[in-house]
């Protein structure tokens, strides 16, 4: 079994839906690959165009048995002070032919590209900008 480095490039959102009418949104991102979590800082005041441009890291191996180990979850939240924090939308890419490339290849990568925010009835929600790069340990 092959490993790496899955390196994942937040860089911005765009049309996400503010949930409030006086108050610009205050988002930010939890990201998930398999059973790890990396969270992005809180694009304070930034409302439905927010920018990160930060980058997370997640351990993968491959072959790593069922397909769902090879998706990358990107849960939009509004950060509230006072009461938990609003779900805005979500974004799945798929990244089992990157991560098989990448072992292949020593390097693969998703460039930077715009993926549909929906909510979980998938009704559009806006779209987030994301890179993914894998880098074999081999």
């Amino acid at each position: 079994m092959a490993s790496g480095i899955l390196e994942v490039v937040l860089v911005d959102c765009k049309g996400i839906r503010e949930k409030e009418f006086l108050v610009k949104m205050n988002p930010y991102v939890v990201i998930r690959y398999g059973n790890q979590e990396c969270k992005s800082s809180v694009a304070r005041g930034e409302g439905n165009k927010p920018v990160w441009n930060e980058k997370f890291t997640f351990n993968a191996e491959y072959p790593g048995g069922e397909d769902h180990k090879y998706k990358l979850t990107f849960h939009i939240m509004d950060k509230h002070k006072i009461s938990d924090d609003a779900f805005v939308g979500e974004t799945t890419i798929y990244v089992k032919d990157v991560v098989s490339l990448g072992v292949e290849t020593g390097k693969a990568e998703l460039r930077r590209g715009k993926y549909r925010v929906v909510l979980p009835d998938k009704t559009y929600a806006g779209e987030i900008c994301v890179a993914v790069n894998f880098t074999s340990n081999v």
